[in-house]
């Protein structure tokens, strides 16, 4: 599938011009002709007989880049002086930094903010503990922990290259909710050793946001923490998936007049975003699920369960899904059914396969950065289409979830993120799209929507009331 030029892949081209008609549009051609798709071009400085401009362009992948850089350098009358990729100039030095909610400019802030003053708040906190959240930044400050396992599809690449993503989110967080969020990777992938890291460092912080750990460790590490602590521990790549899926799907069954209860779906990809994926649907009332993995439908019939060997989450999937033991390719087992989910990788069915669904078929195609089916292709045979990228419309996109979900659970303390809560996410998700704007390429928000964070940082606090999920503070007494 022809891939669109990005700006993951952007540079800027400092180059030094003659001075002369045509010189610009000459490179500016070449890099046209080498594909390259240019942003803008600034002028730097200007001479007699030399001109220095910073151009813009974007491309396609790394070899791409390498085509317009020695495209742009043949040009007669072009020094190119200086290439930068603009996504590594992004990263250089790290994407965050601490700041000060009070400043420190005299004696009196200093005694205040440090010795002696501080000793009087920690002696406060030392006598309650839950004053924490009142006088330190464990209110509004969520743990993001990674052991750089399963990093964006790239596999086990390490807890230090693991480092810009978990950086990244921690953006995301202060950026969609204003919520402080700090990386954390650790140099372990032993389940016992990171539950333990976690407990000892909870004490800073609200909230522990889990990242990029591989299946099925994932599953144990969030479930004895969910147990051990008593803030919320949320794996987002399970969750938030699995919260704007079902946002996506109640809109699409909006926008159609169908409900939910009448959708037949089938889903390939059982790791553990498919697991999520799977429990949330079911437990919002879908009629049927059918999961697959590259070998076909998974089921209790199927040899590798018979015999043990079936890893735990597609054991999970064969004992909940698929009741009727439907046996078959992907592609096979489409047949009738309303809702295509891909949690899995390019390549899975053909477009032509889509045509085995039921009537008006709702595809969610979420591989990245290649779908599991080209969407130009798939809307020839479905209603709506979806999928994970930011180049096409309807994004499934975990930023729409998870910062107004930390928003809302600190605001009211919540001990942690409860099923219902993560249904109540993605009904805030899908109420931001009023009747009137949507369509079928407008089921979900846009992440840039700024009503998003707010709107689901109050369903999942009404929810977390509602339920008594929450740690009610007690009366605090002013410091003494």
């Amino acid at each position: 599938m022809p891939v669109t030029p990005s700006a993951q892949f952007s540079l800027t081209l400092r180059v030094e011009l003659d001075r002369q008609p045509g010189q610009l549009g000459a490179l500016s051609s070449a890099i046209g002709e080498a594909g390259g798709s240019i942003g803008a071009i600034d002028t730097v400085e200007t001479g007699e007989s030399k001109a220095v401009r910073e151009i813009t362009v974007f491309c396609t992948d790394q070899a791409h880049v390498e085509r317009v850089v020695a495209a742009a350098g043949a040009v007669e009358g072009v020094n190119l002086v200086e290439v930068t990729d603009r996504t590594f100039e992004l990263h250089r030095g790290g994407k965050l930094h601490t700041g000060l909610n009070a400043p420190v400019r005299t004696r009196d802030d200093l005694s205040m903010a440090y010795t002696p003053g501080v000793g009087r708040v920690c002696m406060a906190i030392h006598e309650q503990p839950e004053r924490a959240h009142e006088f330190t930044i464990k209110a509004n400050t969520v743990a993001v922990v990674s052991d750089g396992s399963a990093v964006l599809g790239l596999g086990d690449i390490g807890p230090e290259a693991a480092m810009p993503v978990m950086e990244g989110k921690a953006m995301l967080f202060k950026e969609f909710g204003d919520v402080d969020a700090f990386p954390i990777c650790l140099a372990t992938k032993d389940v016992d050793e990171i539950v333990q890291t976690v407990k000892l460092i909870a004490p800073t912080f609200g909230g522990i946001n889990l990242e990029d750990i591989s299946s099925p460790r994932c599953f144990e590490i969030e479930n004895r923490l969910i147990e051990e602590l008593d803030i919320p521990v949320f794996h987002d790549d399970q969750h938030g998936t699995a919260i704007v899926v079902l946002a996506a799907l109640i809109n699409a069954c909006r926008l159609t007049g169908r409900r939910i209860s009448e959708i037949d779906a089938v889903m390939v990809g059982a790791g553990a975003a498919g697991v999520a994926v799977a429990k949330i649907l079911l437990r919002y009332g879908i009629r049927s699920i059918v999961a697959c993995d590259r070998e076909g439908a998974i089921h209790t019939d199927r040899r590798d369960y018979q015999e043990g060997s079936m890893n735990a989450p597609k054991t999970w999937l064969a004992e909940h899904t698929n009741p009727d033991r439907r046996d078959g390719t992907p592609a096979q087992v489409l047949e009738g059914a309303n809702l295509f989910l891909g949690l899995s990788g390019p390549g899975i069915i053909e477009a032509e396969d889509l045509g085995r669904m039921a009537p008006d078929p709702f595809v969610f195609a979420m591989a990245n950065p290649v779908p599991e089916v080209p969407p130009e292709e798939a809307r020839n045979y479905a209603r709506i289409v979806a999928t994970g990228r930011s180049d096409y419309p309807n994004q499934i996109n975990n930023v729409l979830a998870f910062p107004g979900i930390f928003r809302g659970a600190l605001d009211v303390r919540a001990r942690q993120i409860t099923e219902q809560m993560k249904i109540a996410a993605a009904e805030g998700i899908a109420g931001v799209v009023e009747d009137d704007e949507l369509s079928e390429d407008y089921i979900v928000p846009s992440v840039f929507n700024q009503f998003v964070s707010s709107c689901v940082a109050s369903a999942v606090a009404r929810e977390a009331q509602r339920s008594g999920a929450t740690q009610a503070p007690d009366a605090t007494a002013s410091a003494a």
